[in-house]
Formats: C-alpha cells, sequence, structure tokens
C-alpha cells in the first residue's frame, strides 16, 4: 500500500474471517487470562504494558512514519518521555526556543535542577558545531507552533549525529502525511495525536516512533514504568479518526492556502506566516522536505482588543486552544506565555466549504475597528 488515503484508511487492520467484525472495536479490558501458574504468561496479561488496541493504532502510525510506535496520554506524556530519555547530568539538551512551551518548562522545571544543561535555539536560528557539542538530544518542532517556522530537518540531523546525540521532531503541525522526519535523519518521531491525527477533538493523545527497534523498547519500557499510557477508547477514537486524515489534511490545506492569499492583503492584518506561500522565509526549506502542506497559519493584529473583535465577529471560528480539527479554531498565544506579539492568532484551518470559511474570516476582519 502505497498511497496515502490507502494506508489511513487500512493501516494497523487485518482482513478478518467471515462473521467477525470489519471494524473491531476497543478491547476493554484491564486484565486477561494468565493460564496455569507454571506457564509463561501471554503477550497480554495486563493493559498497562499493553493491549491489542494500542497495537492496532502504533502498528498504524508506525506503517506512515517509518518506524516502531509507541503511544502515551497525551502529546506533553510522549515528549517527557524522550527528554527523560536522554536526561543526563552534565550533559545538555536543545529545545527550540520557539516551539511548544511547556516543553521547555518540562526541561528547565524538571530536569535542569538535576544537573541538566538546558539550551534554547530559535527554529529558524543558526545550527552550529557550539549548539550540539556536548548534547545527548537536540528536539526540532518543524514547522513550529505558533511561529510556523521551519529548519533543515536532514542538515541538523547530520551535525547532531556528529556530535553523538540523538534527534527527536515534533511532527504535531505536519501530521505524518505531511513530513516523514525518521526519513530525513532524525531518529525519533514525536507528536500530539490529540491534534490533526485524531482530527475531532474528542482525544487527548500522543506518540513517539522509533527507527531503531531496540531505541523503541527503551521509549516502551519507559512508558510501562511511567504509566502514561492511553485509554483502548482513546486509542480506538485516534485510530479511526486517523482513517479519514488524507481528506481532512487536503481540505485543511486548501483552506489554509486560501486564508493566507486573502489575509496577505488585508488591511488590518499583518505578518501572515504559512510554510506553502512561496513568498515566505520558510517555502524553501520547507518545501525541499515536507510532502504536503500543513492547515495551520498565523497572522497578527495590532492589539488584543482586536483579535476579540476579530472572534467575536467571526461565525465559524471558534476561540479555543489546540489545532488540527474539523472546525476552525484560532488561538491567541501571548495568552499562554509564548513570546510573541499580543494580537498573535495561530487559526486552525478546519473543514468548513473553502468560500464560506474566507468569506468569514474576512468579513469579520472588516468589523474590526481601526
Amino acid at each position: 500500500m502505497t498511497g496515502d488515503g490507502t494506508r489511513c484508511v487500512h493501516g494497523g487492520l487485518e482482513r478478518g474471517a467471515v462473521g467477525e467484525p470489519v471494524h473491531p472495536g476497543p478491547v476493554l479490558s484491564a486484565t486477561f487470562h494468565l493460564g496455569l501458574p507454571h506457564e509463561p504468561p501471554a503477550h497480554d496479561f495486563y493493559s498497562r504494558p499493553d493491549n491489542p488496541t494500542f497495537r492496532v493504532l502504533e502498528s498504524a502510525i508506525g506503517e506512515l512514519e517509518g518506524g516502531v510506535c509507541t503511544s502515551f496520554s497525551s502529546g506533553m506524556a510522549a515528549i517527557a518521555a524522550v527528554l527523560r530519555l536522554a536526561a543526563k547530568p552534565g550533559a545538555a539538551i536543545v529545545l527550540p526556543s520557539d516551539g511548544y512551551y511547556l516543553a521547555r518548562v518540562l526541561a528547565q522545571d524538571d530536569l535542569a535542577p538535576l544537573g541538566v544543561e538546558i539550551r534554547e535555539v530559535a527554529t529558524a536560528g543558526a545550527w552550529d558545531d557550539q549548539i550540539v557539542d556536548g548534547a545527548t538530544l537536540v528536539l526540532l518542532e518543524t514547522p513550529s507552533n505558533p511561529g510556523l517556522e521551519v529548519c533543515d530537518i536532514r542538515a541538523v540531523a547530520e551535525r547532531a549525529h556528529a556530535a553523538g546525540a540523538l534527534v527527536a521532531v515534533d511532527n504535531t503541525t505536519a501530521t505524518p502525511l505531511g513530513q516523514r522526519p525518521l526519513a530525513l535523519g532524525a531518529d525519533l518521531v514525536v507528536a500530539s495525536d490529540t491534534k490533526a491525527l485524531a482530527g475531532h477533538g474528542d482525544v487527548v493523545l500522543g506518540h513517539v516512533t522509533a527507527r531503531d527497534p531496540i531505541l523503541a523498547d527503551r521509549i516502551k519500557t519507559a512508558r510501562t514504568r511511567g504509566g502514561a499510557i492511553p485509554g483502548p477508547m482513546e486509542a480506538w477514537l485516534a485510530h479511526r479518526g486517523l482513517g479519514t486524515l488524507d481528506l481532512r489534511l487536503a481540505r485543511q490545506a486548501a483552506n489554509a492556502h486560501a486564508l493566507a492569499l486573502a489575509l496577505t492583503t488585508h488591511p488590518a492584518v499583518s505578518d501572515v506566516r504559512w510554510p506553502g506561500l512561496p513568498n515566505d522565509p520558510s517555502y524553501v526549506v520547507a518545501s525541499k522536505q515536507m510532502r504536503r502542506w500543513n492547515g495551520v497559519l498565523r497572522f497578527t493584529l495590532r492589539s488584543k482588543a482586536q483579535v476579540g473583535e476579530f472572534l467575536a465577529a467571526s461565525r465559524l471560528v471558534v476561540s479555543a486552544t489546540s489545532f488540527g480539527g474539523l472546525q476552525t479554531t484560532a488561538d491567541r498565544r501571548e495568552r499562554w506565555g509564548d513570546a510573541v506579539p499580543p494580537g498573535l492568532i495561530r487559526l486552525s484551518a478546519g473543514c468548513e466549504d473553502t468560500d464560506d470559511l474566507v468569506d468569514d474570516v474576512l468579513g469579520a476582519l472588516d468589523r474590526i475597528r481601526a
């Protein structure tokens, strides 16, 4: 199976026997039959180490990303497992200064007191030898959240590997269809599946995919010991949502493209960023490493008050954090502590009709007071 849609629809599923369900449900059991005391336990004996529903989802994601996938209870649980795996007193971990803020908070508050040096570098900054020297892990986020900045995964991976560091890429914004970091030299992919992968805003979930099976075993062991497992129902819902990722991403990217073009000429808007625009500063690098464009863009209004006026005037744009869902959402990122202007909006294009969405957004912007 080579097509994105085919892999999304059929990933993790096997053709069943006559009379078996085409869409098997979640395995809602904490325990499994052990057999007699002198017999070794079967693969499934307790749902913290593993569960058949986890494996179905992990098989589907792993096929898309080209590695061995381990699911987690959230994207932050996935990032935490990767950071802690690499944390060693006296060594350094490199993080994006403009990436998701909680990853930096976790590193500074939980790992730095243990003697781990935390280095921060801008996604589109200078990735020189000094940045990676003495590091055990380089975490990239490209396109970054919320700035939509991009870095060259292959170039950074080569430099980091030469210094002996692992490379992990937060691929949440791009999705497994938009970018395959393992094929570009990364060791690990981490993502929040709460976003576009599950796609319906009804689960909190994450995953880590490793290129090396031995590294994947270490990740899974960390999950088992730490207990940050997904619930079977959440894993099942995410797998169900994954089946339409190809279709949803196509509409979301088309909507993001149309909005980005429309916003660049609106007088109330400045600093529109979306990596799929040919004049975007990230376009050259992004077009080399992204297979498909994403549905998230950002732009800036003149003030926090104008963001409120825009959201109040829109009929279709929902004020909400997170992204990648069916409905278009907007999030004023400065409210969460991101080092961005007060009027910066991260907008996640949904699956509405393109003309309806563009008309609504432009109409709402027209009603902003100068």
